[in-house]
């Protein structure tokens, strides 16, 4: 197995789960939240507490496949940065690198979810995991692991050159997943994008760094700074290749979503996890769709996440 540093944010999580005031509702070609009136109270079915993050997300992945983990991450002292902690523990995350800032209170989101479609809202105070500048890359030197997987870190293009630089110099390989902020920079991100081993990004997203509106167009386009590539485009499966074979794929399998928050974290982490423990590009690409849809079919960013021991069936994946 390997060991891997998780950079990224973490979160508690509060599902406020309702049947009928939370339903989609269409206005124009834009979804609305459900009968919400401006004043009222409203009557929730249920309420859940979890935690979230691409950061927290991912870790518990790689722990479950059964990698050394080491998280990289910002809470505060507070009652929700506690179970942060708590559940990090319990699934044998290293967490002797976390920040405890002060003044500050833990990320957390609230995710308002209608139990019949599985659509969700999320309301986010980004708190303590907003703030990435704090965490110096001299940490990599004290763990010294096999890879360093990010996700978002809200824009902070310095800090990720800075990881980037010094995981490169220590020849540990890296895999991306970057956030909304980080492609709003498109011309600063594609230049440190030389440093990544493994993109992991959606077609829109490929989309908003290179020209392009089909797969194949932004695979080939992106290639062209990263070696290995994912797309992924939600049910219709993705493109992905390793410099050497490309794969088009489908989705594992057609099952009720129950909440897609942490779909995106579970695949990409889900990739690693089967990869980094020597398993081909063609099953880590299978198991990360596995673990993706595992984790839609529960409620919960992480609740379904697989441990990598679980016998798969074939799904649609095939060499172009």
């Amino acid at each position: 197995m390997a060991r891997i540093v998780s950079l990224g944010a973490a979160l508690q999580d509060v599902y406020l789960i309702d049947h009928d005031d939370l339903t989609p509702t269409a206005l124009n070609e834009t979804a609305i939240l459900g009968k919400i009136v401006v004043g009222s109270k409203v009557d929730i079915d249920k309420i859940c507490y979890g935690v979230g993050g691409g950061g927290v997300n991912s870790s518990i992945s790689f722990a479950r496949h059964g990698h050394e983990v080491v998280f990289l991450g910002n809470i505060a002292r507070d009652p929700a940065g506690a179970l942060i902690m708590k559940i990090l523990d319990q699934e044998g995350v290293d967490t002797s690198y976390l920040n405890l800032l002060e003044r500050k209170s833990t990320g957390t989101s609230v995710i308002l979810l209608d139990s019949k479609s599985g659509e969700r809202t999320i309301l986010t105070h980004r708190g303590a995991s907003e703030q990435f500048g704090n965490f110096s890359e001299d940490d990599l030197e004290g763990v010294n692991p096999d890879w360093l997987y990010v996700t978002t870190l809200r824009g902070d293009l310095k800090t990720l050159e800075r990881f980037f630089a010094k995981a490169k110099s220590m020849g540990i390989k890296i895999m991306f997943n970057p956030g909304i902020k980080e492609l709003e920079q498109p011309k600063a991100l594609l230049k440190i994008l030389s440093y990544v081993d493994v993109l992991n990004i959606n077609k829109s997203e490929a989309a908003m760094l290179v020209p392009g509106s089909v797969l194949v167009e932004l695979l080939l386009r992106l290639g062209g700074y990263v070696k290995t590539v994912i797309i992924t485009d939600g049910p219709m499966g993705g493109i992905a290749s390793n410099g050497e074979v490309v794969y088009r794929f489908g989705i594992y399998e057609d099952t009720k979503v129950k909440d897609s928050t942490g779909a995106g974290d579970a695949f990409g982490s889900g990739f690693l996890a089967h990869f980094a423990a020597g398993y081909s590009f063609r099953n880590s690409l299978i198991f990360a769709s596995a673990n993706s849809t595992a984790v839609v079919s529960k409620i919960g960013a992480n609740k379904g996440i697989l441990t990598g021991s679980e016998d798969l069936h074939p799904m649609p994946i095939q060499k172009i």
